[in-house]
């Protein structure tokens, strides 16, 4: 949380300055002044008004006056407004502005309703008269455009929410040792896949580093506590929301066009509570599982009179969540109705404030419940501790100590002696002070506004705890990436030695590009999924982005270095920011093998293909087939169904979402976003339905009367297909093709034949291989043409599918090509090195170990599945022997110290 500034004036209109919420509060508050500029002065001196003064208008845009704090944070905003806008605005009223803002009271008599009622108020208050006030139309522009009350109340919020982040999950860790909680729930997943929420697994990691060393949790299951991460980290999740918002709307700049007043700011007013609404749903959840947990401290207090006090006082004291429910109902009213935002904002403030009364409540009570609790060992600091008068501590007898062996957690001990030191100064509670429950609980709600300066040392302090990861939290990695273990990895080199055997085979050579591309290389080229492109930080003037693909950057090599003909394969990693889930991740790789130059029609598309079906082939993953398209049969039926040609790539986009998505919804996209007529639409997916076998659907299309072959580009495609089937089926491999006109394939650089590979198996992965001919993608760069064709392996997925056969068949993946392991029965390194280092220099895959114990060697063994053990302790030594072991086999014998290299050499060499 960024902390209000204090005592200091807020500078507004410097270069490179910008106004924050907690500025926003601090000034609402009364916590710090407001100074302009001076060179903002001089710049606003300097303007020439563009428009001349108009009748002031008395046109009602908010129908309410404001609050103190809500005036003060307005005018604020509205005075950092005049500054930042791209307009003429003089000296005079923003220093009118700064002169009332000096003011210590009677802001809350400023009317915000029109221009003309604000100049009049403000005036009044500081003893000027209208007239003296000269505005321009590019003030009241800037006035009515601002949204600034809306803007000002988000930026309260804000500041105010942002610091209950923090606090709330301090407090919930109280009530947790309070109550004896279960914190199973605690223990979450991470994974990279998407299926975990960050804000979730944050809540939760938090929750547990804030409770590292307790021995009170784990005992009370009850859903108050196990829904902490969800509702806490949706509370995260919609400040973070909010944030956003308020950080541009503050310092946005408004753009005044000439002879124009009576700007809207309805646009700027619905993003803002569209903003806070979700913040409002998220106050709701957490004051509930506030008030639950609550009632089940006040449930744990063993002594009668002391809960029935207690429960009394916590009755009488909360506001309740009755109230906050009507709160929370009058604002989801208000906004369906959507006339008065400003009322609307005011009241998620208002529940915001009700939330920190409960949450106060929840904290004293777990601070009570704690301290009176004599079988909890008292945190360090508290004057419970028995003391010399010199301040020595004093031991209590072994007796005692046995009985205080629950201790608390070493985050939310230091909690507690935060909030003890704020209600009695460091001093032992007791239950005779049961009766301040209510005073204190006041003073906490106080604590818990960012107007009090003690809360940074408690939000300082919970950051302290919670980033010191005494829990040894494991480090996440981001949504969308994958780590790989060993056996993994065994799998992953595999495959990779038979994808780049294959594509060897066929006389394709190595290449590799940078990992990121100028962002001018990669745009433009692959239609609506240009938004997928990961863009990097400027650095010295060079905008770049990570690849998206290999296609691009082979395309861009090959016209950078005036290649005519060039067969290529590469292997490498690429990104896209696109959203994580199961198969589909933001960092990957992709297997390319591509094809360049000019060749006879349909030669380097067959090959490309026959390439594609070895690679599944020989990766042994099961039944998949391959749908095939051609893009200029694909642009004919949209010409024969009246697409207009501009429209071809985008609802091109459309149909290539039909494997996931029903004709129906396409159509209305293809209607509703795309603008085509509906009888457009369906007479698409009267021909999207065709596939089949590719010669049975190819017949269909050629034969007479067919509105293909009224299509000249439709005839040229239908030849070219004619040619790639007939050489497919003598290769034996046309029985995997699938002839699918929904098959559309988004990217924009296509020209001719497109294929993807689906795999057909129980493992559900989506496409696995994708590819097609890009006859122009290289004059993209270099303006020559040189035509190409290629394919990309899905590899992850293909991986996942590995993966999964491999967990069907019960099969152990070796991890390692380890042969033999040197068990040396004792720690002589030097003996070690000797051995092994022979059968190093021999090129035997050899690892050592060290330790006295035989059991220990054979373990590992076992676990690595090394077939093969040289035992060597004291008494070979003596005989100049060494042990040869069979550890499947369980044999061993006795070979010669000199001659082991060979021996080993030879029974290797005859499995």
């Amino acid at each position: 949380m960024a902390t209000p500034p204090r005592s200091s004036a807020v500078s507004l209109g410097g270069k490179g300055s910008s106004l924050t919420p907690a500025a926003v509060y601090a000034v609402a508050g009364g916590l710090s002044g407001v100074r302009l500029d001076s060179s903002a002065l001089e710049k606003l001196a300097q303007s020439k008004s563009s428009s001349p003064p108009p009748p002031l208008s008395d046109a009602i845009q908010n129908p309410r006056f404001l609050t103190l704090e809500e005036s003060r944070a307005t005018l604020a905003v509205l005075l950092n407004k005049l500054l930042v806008a791209d307009a003429s605005v003089h000296p005079a009223l923003p220093t009118l502005i700064e002169e009332v803002l000096s003011l210590p009271s009677g802001h809350e008599t400023l009317d915000f309703r029109s221009p003309l009622r604000f100049l009049e108020s403000i005036c009044r208050l500081n003893g000027r008269k209208v007239e003296e006030i000269k505005v321009s139309g590019d003030e009241i522009g800037v006035f009515e455009a601002s949204a600034a009350a809306p803007t000002a109340i988000c930026a309260i919020l804000d500041c105010c929410s942002s610091a209950l982040v923090r606090v709330s999950d301090a407090v919930a860790a109280l009530s947790c040792e309070a109550s004896r909680a279960d914190v199973g729930a605690f223990d979450l997943p991470v994974s990279g896949d998407g299926f975990s929420i960050k804000d979730e697994t944050d809540v939760a990691g938090d929750m547990k580093v804030m409770l590292f060393g307790s021995k009170l949790v784990g005992q009370n299951y009850a859903d108050s506590f196990t829904e902490i991460p969800t509702v806490h980290g949706s509370f995260r999740e919609a400040v973070r929301t909010l944030h956003g918002r308020t950080r541009v709307e503050l310092n946005s700049s408004i753009k005044v066009r000439k002879k124009s007043t009576g700007l809207s700011n309805q646009g700027k007013e619905k993003a803002l509570v569209a903003s806070a609404l979700p913040l409002a749903m998220a106050i709701r959840s957490m004051s509930e599982i506030s008030l639950g947990r609550a009632k089940l401290i006040v449930e744990s207090i063993r002594d009668v009179g002391i809960k029935s006090t207690v429960s009394e006082l916590f009755r009488d004291g909360c506001l309740g969540f009755d109230r906050l429910k009507d709160q929370f109902d009058s604002v989801t009213q208000n906004a369906a109705v959507g006339s008065d935002y400003v009322l609307i904002l005011s009241g998620v403030y208002d529940l915001l404030v009700k939330f920190r009364n409960i949450l106060a409540w929840e904290a004293v009570l777990a601070l009570f419940t704690i301290e009176i609790d004599d079988s909890i060992e008292k945190i360090q600091g508290s004057s419970s501790t028995n003391a010399k008068p010199n301040g020595e501590t004093v031991k209590g007898d072994k007796k005692s100590e046995k009985k205080k062996k629950k201790t608390l957690g070493k985050g939310t001990s230091a909690v507690m002696q935060l909030l003890r030191n704020r209600v009695m100064n460091g001093k032992e509670i007791t239950s005779e002070h049961v009766t301040a429950l209510v005073n204190w609980a006041r003073d906490l709600s106080f604590y818990f506004d960012p107007k009090d300066k003690g809360l940074d040392t408690l939000i300082e302090k919970v950051k302290e705890i919670v980033e010191s990861n005494e829990v040894r939290r494991l480090p996440k990695i981001p949504k969308g990436t994958r780590d790989f273990g060993k056996e993994q990895m065994a799998i992953r080199e595999r495959a990779f030695s038979i994808i780049t055997s294959v594509f060897k085979m066929h006389g394709a050579v190595g290449l590799d590009t940078p990992v990121f591309e100028l962002r001018e290389t990669l745009m433009g080229k692959y239609g609506e999924d240009s938004k997928l492109i990961y863009d990097l930080a400027d650095q010295g003037g060079e905008l770049c982005s990570l690849r998206y693909d290999l296609t691009v950057p082979f395309a861009r090599y090959v016209a950078m270095n005036n290649i005519s003909a060039l067969k290529r394969y590469q292997i490498a990693k690429v990104y896209r920011r696109d959203n994580p889930s199961k198969g589909r991740y933001r960092e990957f790789y992709q297997c390319d093998f591509d094809i360049a130059g000019q060749y006879e029609p349909m030669e380097p598309d067959f090959e490309v293909i026959k390439v594609l079906t070895e690679l599944l082939d020989r990766l042994d993953i099961g039944t998949y087939e391959i749908k095939l398209n051609h893009r200029k049969l694909l642009d004919g039926m949209l010409e024969i169904c009246g697409v207009p040609p501009e429209k071809f790539r985008t609802v091109c986009s459309s149909i290539d979402k039909l494997d996931k998505q029903t004709f129906e919804q396409i159509k209305k996209e293809l209607v509703e976003e795309k603008g085509l007529a509906i009888e457009t639409a369906e007479k698409i997916g009267t021909f999207v339905e065709k596939r089949g076998p590719p010669l049975e659907i190819l017949s269909e299309l050629n034969k007479e009367g067919s509105q293909f072959m009224e299509n000249s580009g439709s005839v040229v495609a239908l030849n070219e297909l004619d040619i790639l089937f007939k050489a497919l089926e003598k290769s034996k491999c046309l029985d995997k093709v699938v002839f699918d006109l929904s098959l559309a394939r988004g990217l924009d650089y296509y020209t001719g034949v497109i294929y993807e590979a689906v795999f057909k198996g129980a493992t559900q992965v989506g496409s696995i291989a994708a590819g097609g001919r890009y006859d122009n993608l290289v004059g993209m760069f270099s303006g020559k043409q040189v035509p190409a064709v290629g394919v990309s392996l899905g590899i992850e997925r293909v991986f996942t599918i590995m993966e999964q056969l491999e967990k069907d068949r019960n099969q152990v993946i070796r991890a390692t090509e380890t042969q033999v392991l040197v068990a040396i029965l004792g720690k002589d390194l030097t003996l070690a090195a000797e051995l092994v280092s022979e059968l190093w220099k021999a090129k035997i895959n050899a690892e050592f170990k060290l330790t006295k114990r035989v059991m220990n060697h054979i373990t590992y063994a076992k676990q690595s599945s090394i077939p093969w053990m040289v035992l060597v302790g004291e008494s070979e030594l003596e005989k100049g022997i060494v042990k040869l072991k069979n550890i499947e086999a369980n044999q061993e014998e006795e070979v010669p110290r000199k001659t082991f290299v060979e021996e080993l050499q030879r029974r290797i060499n005859s499995v």
